[in-house]
C-alpha cells in the first residue's frame, strides 16, 4: 500500500453530495433529511451528548466537518439504549456509523471520585441523568451491529481515545481489554480526529474497504496477526528481568517495510501559531513497531502495566512516535502514530464553520447546563505541553500547541455579540485547556522533533520553551475594544509558572480580565505528591500571588485567587495532606467542595494508583513503591484534611493527629489545627464562618443597634 500522505484537512475534492448544501442543523430524524433532500445520510453520529451546534462540541466539529467535505451527516444523539430500533431512525448510512460518548467520558460523567452515581448530567437536557449507558461506546456499538450488521462502526471521543489499549478501569478495580477488542469496533480515532476521519471517509467513499485503511495516523485496529515485514521492537518485559541486557527500543526483528506503516511521509507541516517545521520534512513514520506487554501479561502483572504505561506516554510525539502493537488472547491491537497537528488556517477553519451556536430545536426551552457555561466563551487552542500526570489532556488532544489566529478569534467574538442569544456584552472565556499556551511552542523544530520528554515545564520550564506571552497581551486588548464588548474574562485553567515569566501579562489578566477571583490549580504543597503530579513547587504560587495582589492593588480592585487542591494523589502521605491543611488555615482558605484523585483511565497517575510503582522514571522491580491513598477510609481522612474548619471532620482529624503524634495541633487557639471540643474556644473555631461557594471566608454581620 502506497504511504498515506496526510493532506491538507480542506484540500481534497468534494464527495458529490455538496450539492445538497449546508444543512442549518445536521439531521437528527428522517422528517429533516427529507427537508434537505436526502434520502440517505453517507455518516451518522451516535453520541451520548444531547446535540448542540457548537464548536465546543466534539459531534457538532466532526459533523461539520465531514459536511464541509461534501458529505451528507445525520446526528443520533443520546438514543435509548434499551431499544433495539433506537439506531434505526435515520435509516441506514451509506458509509459508516462514528461512535462516542460525548464531550465527557460516561463513566466520569455518572460517578464521583467516590464511586458514588452522580443525579445529574450537565450534556443532557435540564440536566436529566440518565439520558447514555454506562461504558457508552461498547453499548452504541452493540447497538449500530444491531441495527445494520453489515455497516462499517468507527469509534472517537475521549472514552476510546484513553481506552485504546489495556488500560486499568477504576470502576471495576481490574484491567479491561482495549475498548476495540469489547466493542468489536472496526476502527478507533485517537485524540482529535479531524485529520483522520476526513481521510478514512473519502477513502471509504471511494470504495475502498476499511479493512484495507491500516496506514492513517492517529488510528487504531484489530489483526489477526502483525505482519511479518516490520522492524518488531521488544518491549514486553522490564529491562532488568531480561536474561540479556537489552537497551529501550533495541531493534530484534527487520526485515523490511510494513503496508500498515510506511517508512517516510513527506508532508507540510506547521505549528498552529506559526510555520516552524521544514518544508519536506521526513516524518518519524517509519516501519519501527513497539512491542507492548500483552493485556494478559499487564492484567496479571502490575509492573509490566506500569511499563507498558511508561512506553505508550513515551511515544506521543507526532515528529518521532512509532507504532506500538499489544497482543489480546488471539488478536493484536495495533496503534497507528499521533495525527500530525492541524495548522492554524486548519484550525481556524474548523472553527469557523456554519455552526448555529445553539442546541437543535428539538429541546425547546429546556437548559444544556455545559451549554449554558460555554455559550459565550471561545476557545483560542488546543492541547497542552504540561504533562500533569492526572491529567488526560496530552495523551488526547497532543502536548504541541494547535492555535487559532487572531483575527478568527476576534470574528467569533463578534458573531457571540451578533447571534449568541441572552449575550450582555460579557465574554466568558479565552481559552482552552490551558488559558495562556497560547503561541507557545518549542524554539527549535529539529529539537522538538526529537523530544520524548512528558512535560515542557517540568521539573522545570524547558530552555527551549518559547514563554513569551505578549502575543496574548495584544489579543487580550484587541479583544476588549470590540464594540458592544463590556469585558472579557479569563477562567480557563491557567499555568501561573509560565505566567510569571512575563510580567506584564500577569499585568493585563489581573487589571482588566479578572471578575473578582481567579482559580489557579497548585494542586498541593509538599514535594512527594507535587514530584507526582508533575507540578511545580509552591514557591512558584507565592510569586504568581505576590504579582495578583500588587497588580490588583494597583487597579483597586478587591480580588482573590482560589487555588485547588487533589486529595489523595499516589504518592500522598498523611502527614502531607496535615501539613496542607496547615498552610490553608495559615493562609485564610476553607474549601467549600474539595477534589479527590480521580483515577482516569491511561493517566500516568492512574498507572501509579494501580501499580503502586513510578512510571514517570524506569520501572524495576527494586524501585522504592509509591505510597497510594486506596482504602475508604484514609480517601475521607485526606479529604477531611482540606476541610479542617467543617465540626463534621474534627472527630476523624483528632484521632488521625494522635495517632501521627500531632496531639499538639489540637487545640482551642488559633495557632491549632482542630478545636479540642466540639464548639469550644474562641470564635472562628469552635463554631466557623459560612464559607462562600468560592471558599473564602463570609465575615459575620455586626449585629444591628436598636433604635
Amino acid at each position: 500500500m502506497p504511504p498515506s500522505v496526510p493532506a491538507q484537512l480542506f484540500d481534497h475534492p468534494p464527495y458529490w453530495a455538496e450539492c445538497f448544501g449546508v444543512a442549518p442543523f445536521l439531521p437528527t430524524t428522517r422528517a429533516e433529511m427529507e427537508a434537505l433532500g436526502w434520502d440517505q445520510c453517507d455518516v451518522i453520529i451516535v453520541s451520548g451528548d444531547a446535540y448542540v451546534d457548537h464548536p465546543s462540541f466534539g459531534m457538532a466539529v466532526i459533523g461539520r466537518v465531514l459536511e464541509a467535505q461534501g458529505f451528507r451527516v445525520g446526528i443520533i444523539a443520546q438514543p435509548d439504549w434499551r431499544d433495539p430500533n433506537a439506531l434505526k431512525v435515520l435509516g441506514p448510512p451509506a458509509l459508516y456509523y462514528g461512535v462516542a460518548a460525548g464531550n465527557m467520558d460516561s463513566l466520569i460523567n455518572h460517578y464521583t471520585a467516590d464511586r458514588k452515581r452522580r443525579n445529574d448530567d450537565a450534556y443532557s437536557p435540564d440536566g436529566e441523568a440518565g439520558k447514555r449507558p454506562d461504558r457508552a461506546v461498547i453499548v452504541y456499538t452493540q447497538l449500530c451491529r444491531a441495527a445494520y450488521q453489515d455497516v462499517p462502526v468507527v469509534i472517537g471521543s475521549i472514552e476510546a481515545s484513553l481506552r485504546r489499549i489495556a488500560h486499568y478501569d477504576y470502576w471495576s478495580d481490574s484491567v479491561r481489554r482495549s475498548v476495540l477488542v469489547d466493542s468489536s469496533a472496526d476502527l478507533l480515532l485517537y485524540g482529535n480526529a479531524e485529520r483522520a476521519i476526513v481521510e478514512l471517509t473519502h477513502r471509504l467513499a471511494s470504495g475502498q474497504a476499511i479493512t484495507e485503511i491500516t496506514d492513517i495516523r492517529g488510528t487504531a485496529f484489530v489483526k489477526k496477526q502483525l505482519p511479518e515485514h516490520i522492524n518488531r521492537v521488544d518491549e514486553t518485559q522490564i529491562p532488568e528481568d531480561r536474561s540479556e541486557p537489552v537497551a529501550s527500543g533495541a531493534l530484534i526483528a527487520r526485515t523490511g517495510v510494513s503496508e500498515m506503516n510506511p517508512s517516510t511521509t513527506e508532508v507540510l507541516v506547521s505549528s498552529a501559531a506559526r510555520q516552524r517545521q521544514p518544508k519536506n520534512m521526513a516524518l518519524a513514520f517509519d516501519a519501527d513497531c513497539l512491542i507492548l506487554p500483552s493485556f494478559e501479561a499487564v492484567r496479571s502483572d502490575e509492573l509490566l502495566y506500569a511499563h507498558a504505561s511508561r512506553i505508550l506516554h513515551r511515544e506521543t510525539n507526532p515528529w518521532n512516535a512509532r507504532s506500538l502493537a499489544q497482543q489480546h488472547g488471539n488478536v493484536w491491537v495495533w496503534l497507528n502514530p499521533p495525527p500530525i497537528p492541524l495548522t492554524t488556517p486548519e484550525i481556524d477553519r474548523v472553527f469557523e464553520l456554519p455552526y448555529q451556536r445553539v442546541p437543535h430545536p428539538r429541546y425547546g426551552d429546556a437548559k444544556i447546563p455545559a451549554y449554558d457555561m460555554i455559550r459565550f466563551s471561545v476557545n483560542i487552542m488546543r492541547g497542552c505541553f504540561g504533562g500533569c500526570s492526572f491529567c488526560s489532556i496530552t495523551e488526547h488532544e497532543g502536548r504541541i500547541i494547535q492555535s487559532r489566529s487572531e483575527a478568527s478569534i476576534l470574528a467569533e467574538i463578534e458573531q457571540i455579540r451578533d447571534k449568541t442569544p441572552g449575550f450582555t456584552g460579557v465574554v466568558s472565556d479565552l481559552g482552552g485547556p490551558t488559558a495562556n499556551m497560547w503561541r507557545l511552542a518549542c524554539k527549535d523544530p529539529k529539537i522538538e522533533s526529537n523530544c520524548r520528554r512528558p512535560s515542557c515545564v517540568y521539573p522545570g520550564i524547558c530552555k527551549n520553551l518559547d514563554t513569551d506571552q505578549t502575543p496574548l497581551i495584544s489579543l487580550y486588548r484587541k479583544a476588549r475594544a470590540i464594540p458592544g464588548i463590556k469585558k472579557v474574562l479569563i477562567a480557563s485553567g491557567l499555568r501561573y509558572d509560565l505566567a510569571v515569566e512575563t510580567p506584564e501579562y500577569v499585568e493585563e489578566l489581573v487589571k482588566h480580565h479578572v471578575g473578582g477571583y481567579l482559580k489557579i490549580a497548585p494542586e498541593h504543597t509538599e514535594s512527594g505528591p507535587l514530584s507526582k503530579m508533575m507540578k511545580p513547587g509552591i514557591g512558584t504560587y507565592d510569586a504568581f500571588k505576590t504579582l495578583f495582589d500588587r497588580f490588583s492593588a494597583e487597579a483597586n480592585k478587591e480580588q482573590y485567587l482560589i487555588p485547588y487542591f487533589i486529595a489523595g494523589h499516589p504518592g500522598t502521605s498523611d502527614e502531607d495532606m496535615m501539613n496542607l491543611a496547615l498552610w490553608l488555615k495559615a493562609n485564610g482558605f476553607r474549601a467549600d467542595q474539595v477534589q479527590s484523585f480521580y483515577p482516569s483511565p491511561m493517566a500516568t497517575a492512574t498507572a501509579m494508583y494501580h501499580t503502586k510503582s513510578d512510571p514517570l522514571h524506569r520501572v524495576g522491580r527494586r524501585a522504592i513503591p509509591v505510597n497510594v491513598v486506596k482504602s475508604p477510609e484514609q480517601r475521607r481522612l485526606h479529604k477531611a484534611f482540606l476541610r479542617y474548619h467543617d465540626p463534621v471532620n474534627w472527630p476523624m482529624l483528632r484521632q488521625a493527629l494522635r495517632r501521627m503524634g500531632r496531639a499538639d495541633l489540637i487545640g482551642n487557639t488559633k495557632s491549632h489545627l482542630v478545636p479540642r471540643t466540639q464548639f469550644a474556644g474562641p470564635r472562628g473555631m469552635g463554631q466557623p464562618f459560612k464559607t462562600q461557594h468560592n471558599g473564602l471566608p463570609k465575615m459575620p454581620r455586626k449585629p444591628r443597634r436598636r433604635k
